[in-house]
C-alpha cells in the first residue's frame, strides 16, 4: 500500500467517522501515530503474528508495571530531556544544573526536615558504607537560596527502592530537605549501588533482543524546587562505576558525575557523630529562574 493511501485510510477510519465533539489535540496525535505505525507495518512487512506479539508485549509490560522502565531503557526519557534543552536554549534560559531523567521510582510524601536529614533506617549499617551528601543551592546569579526543597531518593545495597521493595521500611532512603539560611542541604545515608533491570522482566527481554544490557551505575535522584525558580529533575551518577558512561537509561550527562571522597580524619569522624571512616560527596545545584518563554519543567505524570 502506498503511503498516500495509508494516510487517506487513517483519515477515513479515525477522522471522517467522528460524530461527536472532538479533542483536536488527541485526534492529531492519534492520526499521526497510527499513520506512522501503519507505514512501518507496510515498509517492514510485519506479519500479523509479529503485530499481535507486539501488542501482547505492551500488555505484559503494563501488567508488570515496567512501561516506565522501558521508556528510560529505550531512550524516550533522554530524548525528552534533549528536546527540553533545545526549548530552553531557544527561549534564552540561563542554564543551571543539567536536567536528566526522573525514572519510574519516585514516591511522594517523604519525611521533611530543614538543613539535615538521615535517610537510612540503620538496617544496612553493618554492610554499607555511611555516605554524606552535601552541598548548596544557588540561583544563576550565584545567590544562595534559602528554603529550597531538595527531594532525594536512591536504592539500597541490593539495588532496590523502598515502597516498591516491601522488605524495606517506609520511606527508607527517601527524604525531603529544605535548605537553611546558608542554602545548604546535608543528607546522611548509605552508599548506593548500581543495579540492573529485573532479569526475567519485559524490559530486559526486549533489551536482550537488541543485544543490550540493562544496567545502571550507582546514582542518586533529586527534585530541586524553590518559588521563583524552575523545578529541576536530575540525578548524579557516581564516578568509578563501570557503567558510568554506559548507563542503559542514558542518564549520565556532563556536569552530573559525583566524586566520592573517603574521610578518615578522626576529628571529622567525631564531628559527624560516627566511630569509623565514612564517604562524602559534595554536590551543588544551580536553579534557573522562572520564565514564561520556555515550557514548564513541572511534569504531570502518575507517580506513587
Amino acid at each position: 500500500m502506498k503511503h498516500t493511501d495509508i494516510e487517506a485510510l487513517v483519515k477515513k477510519l479515525n477522522v471522517d467517522t467522528a460524530k461527536g465533539a472532538v479533542d483536536k489535540r488527541v485526534q492529531d496525535v492519534v492520526v499521526r501515530l497510527l499513520t506512522d505505525l501503519f507505514k512501518a507495518i507496510e515498509d517492514l512487512d510485519l506479519t500479523q503474528t509479529e503485530i499481535w506479539k507486539g501488542l501482547e508485549y505492551i500488555t505484559d509490560s503494563g501488567k508488570s508495571n515496567e512501561l516506565g522502565l522501558l521508556a528510560a531503557g529505550l531512550g524516550l526519557e533522554h530524548f525528552l530531556d534533549l528536546r527540553a534543552d533545545e526549548a530552553d536554549a531557544k527561549a534564552g534560559v540561563v542554564a543551571g544544573t543539567p536536567r536528566t531523567i526522573e525514572g519510574p521510582l519516585y514516591v511522594s510524601g517523604a519525611p521533611e526536615t530543614v538543613g539535615f536529614a538521615r535517610m537510612d533506617d540503620g538496617s544496612e549499617s553493618a554492610k554499607a558504607d555511611t555516605l554524606f551528601i552535601e552541598g548548596n543551592v544557588r540561583d544563576t546569579d550565584g545567590n544562595l537560596i534559602e528554603g529550597a526543597k531538595v527531594e532525594i531518593w536512591h536504592a539500597n545495597s541490593l539495588g532496590n527502592y523502598s515502597f516498591f521493595d516491601k522488605s524495606q521500611s517506609d520511606y527508607n532512603l527517601r527524604r525531603t530537605i529544605f535548605t537553611g539560611t546558608d542554602g545548604q542541604y546535608v543528607a546522611q545515608t548509605t552508599m548506593p549501588v548500581g543495579y540492573g533491570c529485573p532479569p526475567e522482566g519485559t524490559t530486559q527481554a526486549l533489551l536482550n533482543k537488541l543485544g543490550r544490557h540493562g544496567n545502571r551505575p550507582s546514582h542518586v535522584h533529586f527534585f530541586i524546587s524553590s518559588p521563583g525558580h524552575r523545578m529541576l529533575t536530575t540525578q548524579f551518577n557516581i564516578e568509578g562505576d563501570e557503567y558510568l558512561w554506559d548507563d542503559f537509561a542514558f542518564a549520565t550527562r556532563e556536569g552530573l558525575v559525583a566524586t566520592v571522597v573517603d574521610v578518615t580524619d578522626n576529628a571529622e569522624i567525631e564531628k559527624r557523630g560516627l566511630n569509623s571512616p565514612f564517604k562524602k560527596i559534595v554536590f551543588d545545584f544551580v536553579l534557573s529562574k522562572n520564565t514564561s518563554s520556555a515550557p514548564t519543567t513541572e511534569i504531570d505524570r502518575r507517580r506513587a
